[in-house]
C-alpha cells in the first residue's frame, strides 16, 4: 500500500510540474522524460499489485487505470510539442 501512495504521489507531481511548467516548456525532450518516468511508474504498479494478489479493495486498478490515463495524456502533449516545433 506504501508503494502505491508512493506511485500516486509521483503521478501527481509529474501532473502538477506539468501544468507549472506548461508555458515554459520550449522544449519536447522535457515532457518525454516525465512520459518515461510515469511508464516506469506502469510497470512497478503492476508488480505491486501482483505481489498483493490484485486485492487492494480496488485502490490498486484505480490507481494503474490513472496511470495509464496519464500516460496517454503525456503522449499527447509530447506530439503536440513536436508539432509546435
Amino acid at each position: 500500500m506504501k508503494k502505491i501512495l508512493q506511485i500516486a504521489a509521483v503521478v501527481g507531481l509529474a501532473f502538477a510540474s506539468g501544468v507549472v511548467m506548461a508555458e515554459k516548456v520550449r522544449d519536447w525532450h522535457d515532457l518525454d522524460k516525465v512520459h518515461t518516468h510515469v511508464q516506469e511508474a506502469i510497470h512497478e504498479m503492476e508488480r505491486a499489485r501482483a505481489a498483493n494478489h490484485y486485492d487492494m479493495a480496488g485502490h490498486g486498478a484505480k490507481a494503474e487505470e490513472l496511470l495509464h490515463q496519464t500516460e496517454r495524456e503525456l503522449h499527447e502533449a509530447v506530439e503536440a510539442a513536436k508539432a509546435a516545433r
